[in-house]
Order: structure tokens, then C-alpha cells, then sequence
């Protein structure tokens, strides 16, 4: 299924949500449509345009904001109160905010851990999950990514990666990219910022994308995108244990879901959709087999839209 057509939003607001933070909130499609929130990957992405088209414009009231320290959000790329759970506080302060009773909730990659964290600590305004591109934030997952694992497939995308860290300190490759990216200097955090940033750029598809890999090496986008990732993974997410989201599933196994993930995601790999599915066989579960990581991979993209109609109705 292709995208729908682009579409501009019929509203778009600042929510203060603490006395250090204010967040950037959109609606686009129907304003007496079916409510449904799209949560971004990153942590630090950021939505875009695109994101609107994922959904029937006439079906649906589209919700999506710009989390903590990104995207149009204030203040840009900090830290300081900037975690999981003040993420999933303030979806909540946006779904008051717009006196809407249940809505459907959509994310992909960081967005589906965000998901499942919100989800599982307030389930009873929640419709429907969409879930792709599964990521936990355990350590498995992130040394697969940032210390040892996708560097075997991707080793010319690799070297440019650890380029700004030295042999010494490759042995642990997460907490000395976490030095450089919270260090005074502006010329080392963006050298940095970069080289993280274009990393996941470089790895996001199954066909590797230089537009993709553009948009990730941009000053802006890159610094917001690196500090809050390294961030939030220095301190696992905050979740205890690290495998809370797969502990605490049954507080939504009632709740209508779809698990959509590529067979050749190799920045979230098959393995935590495969763990998600078994310990929630009831939600529904789509191994796409052309597919990497990236939302706007074919087979990604129609299932996707395909789950939102679907969903459309309830």
C-alpha cells in the first residue's frame, strides 16, 4: 500500500510540560476522527512531514510531537530532565491536554519501547498498539549495535563510526562516545554527534539510502539525535529490571496489538520482535522478509497502513 497524500496540520501548539521543558504538538486529518498518537524513534529523532501519511487523513485525528530536546521541542538537545518515564508523563499531559479518552498508539524503533513504557503504565486509555521495528533497550541490543555485532555486516560504515574514538578506549565504545557528546567542546561533541548519527543512517535499510544518510550527518539533527540517544542508553532506558517491558506484559495483553519488523533490521534486530512475540502471542506479529529497519521500507510501510486501517474502526 502506498502513503497517503501529504497533508498540513490543522493545529499545532507548545505544551509546557515541566518549568525546563516545552514540547511541540501537531494534529493533521480529521479532528473528529479516531485518535491516534505517533511516538518518534531516537530518542532525540524528531517527526517529519511523512509521518502524517501513515494514516487516513479522513479516518483518523492524528496526534504527533516532538519529544524532550528535539525536533521543535525547547530547550534543544538537553538533557537535564529528559527520561523514559518523563517521556511517557508527558504523552499522557498531551492526551488530557486534548480531553481524548482512548486513542491508538503508534511507534517504531525507540518509539516502540516508548510505546510499550506507556502503555504498560497507563493501559486503560490505550485502544490499540502498533509496534515496529522492536527495540528494548536491553545491553544485548545495544552492544549488538554500538560495540560488536552490526560492525560484521556494515564494516566499511563501521570505520567511520569509531573514527573519532581511540583503540584505548574501544573497549567500551558507548561510554566514550557519552564523554565526547556531553564535552564542553562544541568541535569534539559534533564530531561526535556525526559520526554516531551517520552510523545509523548508513544501517536504517536493507538497500543502503544516501538521502538517509544526508539527512543524519545534519549539524542540527545529528546533535539532538546523538546526545539524547547515548543518553538514554548510558543509563538503560531507566527501566529495572532491563527486560521491565517483557516483565510487565500482561498489564497489556487485553489490548489489540500489532508487531511489524523487518527480517534484516540490523540496528533492532529480529531477536527482540521474536522475544516481544513469544512472551505476547496475542498480539498479532508480521515478520516483513525484504525489510530492514527504516519505516519507509515497502513491505514496512504497507502492513503499517494496512494495521491503521484496521484499526481505524475500534
Amino acid at each position: 500500500m502506498e502513503l497517503f497524500p501529504p497533508i498540513e496540520p490543522y493545529s499545532e501548539f507548545f505544551l509546557p510540560v515541566s518549568d525546563l521543558h516545552t514540547i511541540h504538538v501537531e494534529e493533521a486529518g480529521n479532528p473528529a476522527g479516531s485518535p491516534i498518537v505517533l511516538l518518534h524513534g531516537g530518542p532525540g529523532g524528531g517527526i517529519e512531514p511523512v509521518y502524517r501519511q501513515y494514516f487516513n487523513p479522513e479516518k483518523y485525528r492524528i496526534i504527533l510531537f516532538d519529544q524532550r530536546g528535539c525536533g521543535k521541542s525547547t530547550p534543544f538537545s538537553v538533557l537535564e530532565e529528559n527520561t523514559t518515564w518523563d517521556l511517557v508523563e508527558d504523552i499522557e499531559k498531551i492526551r488530557k491536554y486534548l480531553k481524548i479518552n482512548r486513542w491508538v498508539v503508534f511507534g517504531g524503533s525507540w518509539g516502540s519501547t516508548l510505546a510499550l513504557a506507556y502503555a504498560e503504565t497507563h493501559p486503560e486509555p490505550v485502544k490499540a498498539l502498533v509496534l515496529r521495528g522492536i527495540f528494548m533497550l536491553r545491553k544485548s541490543e545495544l552492544d549488538w549495535f554500538y560495540q560488536d555485532g552490526a560492525n560484521h555486516i556494515f564494516p566499511d560504515a563501521w570505520e567511520n563510526y569509531i573514527a573519532p574514538i581511540p583503540e584505548s578506549e574501544r573497549n567500551n565504545i558507548l561510554e566514550a562516545y557519552y564523554r565526547r557528546l556531553t564535552a564542553q567542546d562544541k568541535k569534539i561533541r559534533q564530531e561526535a554527534a556525526t559520526a554516531w548519527s551517520v552510523w545509523e543512517g548508513s544501517t536504517s535499510k536493507l538497500l543502503p539510502d544516501a538521502n538517509l544518510k544526508e539527512k543524519f550527518s545534519e549539524s542540527a539533527f545529528s546533535e539532538a539525535f546523538s546526545r539524547i540517544e547515548c543518553h538514554y542508553f548510558i543509563h538503560r532506558g531507566w527501566f529495572e529490571p532491563e527486560d521491565q517491558l517483557l516483565q510487565n506484559i500482561n498489564r497489556i495483553r487485553h489490548i489489540p496489538a500489532t508487531i511489524v519488523q523487518g527480517r534484516y533490521d540490523v540496528v533492532c534486530p529480529v531477536t527482540s520482535a521474536w522475544d516481544l512475540h513469544h512472551a505476547w502471542p496475542e498480539a498479532k506479529f508480521y515478520l516483513i522478509p525484504d525489510a530492514g529497519h527504516s519505516v519507509t521500507e515497502p513491505g514496512i510501510r504497507s502492513r503499517l497502513i494496512q494495521t491503521t486501517e484496521l484499526y481505524a474502526d475500534l
